[in-house]
């Protein structure tokens, strides 16, 4: 002799099981580990010295070359702060939205670090 679940237990299992799939897929999309901002940053020195970075991390101050840069293009699918400091600090941002170009006037300091906008 067989036992089975009534049809509504099952439907109930069946979702209950889909759902906890689904919540640890979210939270591991979620969770930011080892996410790169696709595409490249690219910069130009004040030496007019091409530097680019393919695909960096969102996470965390991300320093430019020693000497600055005096123009930046964000070729990734995710926007960035650029600081003119070392350390991603202190006043005088610039936003670049994705996909934009940012050129600094020949009378500003230059950009030292960035970070993404997360």
């Amino acid at each position: 002799m067989s036992v089975t679940a009534p049809p509504t237990v099952l439907r109930r299992r069946t979702g209950i099981a889909a759902g906890a799939v689904l919540l640890v897929l979210a939270a591991t999309g979620c969770s930011g580990l080892g996410r790169t901002a696709v595409g490249p940053v690219q910069y130009k020195t004040e030496e007019d010295k091409v530097v680019s970075v393919n695909s960096p991390s969102v996470k965390g101050c991300h320093r430019m070359a020693p000497a600055g840069a005096n123009e930046v293009a964000n070729e990734t699918l995710i926007d960035m702060i650029l600081y003119r400091t070392r350390d991603c600090s202190g006043g005088g941002t610039t936003y670049v939205a994705t996909t934009f170009t940012d050129v600094n006037s020949p009378r500003s300091l230059p950009w030292r670090s960035y970070s993404f906008v997360h």
